[in-house]
């Protein structure tokens, strides 16, 4: 699943779906999916990735206390 990095706006290649969709967790892993070469794994802050519309991700992923 590809998500965009917002203070950069490049797209992220999200390695461990399972971690995204957690709310308790708050990095995900995944790696920059910009020029020619596979880029290196990297641990994303899920505050900071939206989906490539630019789109927030859901509130029960994110928030722990939702209900």
């Amino acid at each position: 699943m590809y998500m965009k990095h917002a203070p950069s706006g490049d797209l992220v290649e999200v390695l461990d779906i399972r971690a995204l969709i957690d709310p308790m967790k708050t990095m995900v892993a995944g790696r920059f999916h910009a020029g020619e070469e596979l880029q290196d794994p990297a641990n994303f802050v899920k505050s900071e990735l939206t989906f490539p519309s630019g789109e927030a991700p859901p509130r029960c992923w994110v928030d722990p206390h939702y209900r």
